[in-house]
């Protein structure tokens, strides 16, 4: 196969590009997974986000979309000191806010 050569930057980035890059999604909770994932990617490089992807899956409820539309404020700032994640406000903040737009549609 060949591969981009961003791919071959890292093990995860390698898996990422095999597995699922280019690849139609069409379930739900996968695609809301993305949607969090991408939202913690800018400023940052894909790498980042990949290394931290488990990270994520437990600290956000295994993006349980309704779980996480109703994080209170002080589950909010749990999740800041949390080395697991990126700890930025504002992209944890837009994780609760997308799930609960996430939701309407």
């Amino acid at each position: 196969m060949n591969k981009c050569p961003w791919a071959l930057s890292s093990p995860a980035e390698e898996h990422y590009h095999d597995a699922e890059w280019g690849v139609p999604v069409h379930d739900d909770q996968l695609l809301f997974e993305l949607l969090i994932l991408e939202g913690a990617q800018a400023g940052l490089s894909w790498a980042t986000v990949l290394n931290k992807r488990a990270g994520y899956q437990q600290a956000f409820d295994q993006f349980d979309v309704q779980k996480i539309a109703q994080y209170s404020e002080q589950k909010q700032q749990a999740l800041i000191t949390n080395p697991e994640i990126i700890r930025n406000k504002l992209k944890i903040k837009s994780a609760v806010t997308n799930a609960q737009a996430f939701i309407k549609i």
